[in-house]
């Protein structure tokens, strides 16, 4: 496969970002691929990195199942959401271009979100909230590959323990991966080539993220993460304004 000193490179800064702030990951890595590949891809590329630094994340703290049984109903809603998107929008199979944008302009809603530090507050409302969280999610995510909005705003909404919320974003990302594999797998999307590179994606991908972990004592994660917003939204108008000027 073409540009695979820029994939290594993409998810080693990926990876890195993810360690420092415990998020990141994908959204890092489709923006940046998506500069030299389609949407369709940069999500076929991310699914293994994902998955595995996820479940890692996941796996890293207290037990799961009370988290698990808090947040079914937005796992659920991410499928179900996923499915849903994948039927209408052909999981990232309609025209680059339109992908593109759509992924410019979540990149820009959660990097200002991010910015602004705009933070929901919930009250008695997360039974019916939860699902619908999940389902929006799941249709951006089939659209655009990235499965952050607005999943990790309501996650944060809940006022989680800073451990459990690493690890409910930890599990709504592992879903939502898998979600993503078997859409892009059931639109023929995702073939042995982008698979097989997917896996080695992996390595750089971990290296980046034990990295990423050392450095965070090292630094100040406020200061990064503003950062990292920055540098997100400005990728994010690029990809809008390059998708609707062409």
């Amino acid at each position: 496969m073409e540009n695979i000193i820029y994939i290594t490179v993409v998810f080693l800064l990926a990876g890195m970002v993810k360690g420092v702030t415990g998020m990141g990951l994908p959204t890092v890595a489709v923006a940046l691929l998506s500069l030299v590949m389609t949407p369709v891809q940069a999500a076929a590329l991310l699914i293994v990195p994902s998955l595995l630094t996820n479940v890692w994340q996941l796996l890293s703290g207290s037990p799961v199942y009370p988290l698990w049984q808090r947040l079914w109903p937005m796992m659920a809603g991410i499928c179900v959401g996923t499915g849903a998107g994948t039927l209408v929008g052909g999981a990232l199979a309609f025209d680059a271009k339109m992908a593109s944008g759509a992924l410019g302009l979540a990149l820009v809603a959660y990097a200002a979100m991010g910015l602004l530090s705009v933070r929901w507050r919930l009250r008695g409302s997360e039974g019916t909230m939860s699902p619908a969280v999940g389902a929006i999610t799941g249709a951006i995510t089939a659209a655009t590959g990235v499965f952050v909005i607005p999943a990790v705003p309501y996650l944060q909404a809940l006022e989680l323990e800073k451990d459990e919320l690493v690890q409910a974003m930890g599990l709504a990302f592992t879903v939502s991966t898998v979600a993503l594999a078997v859409s892009l797998a059931a639109r023929g999307a995702w073939q042995p080539e982008a698979a097989g590179m997917s896996f080695v994606a992996q390595l750089p991908a971990v290296a980046g993220m034990l990295l990423g972990q050392r450095l965070r004592s090292r630094m100040a994660p406020a200061l990064f993460r503003k950062c990292f917003l920055f540098a997100l939204l400005l990728l994010g108008m690029h990809l809008a304004l390059d998708a609707a000027w062409h």
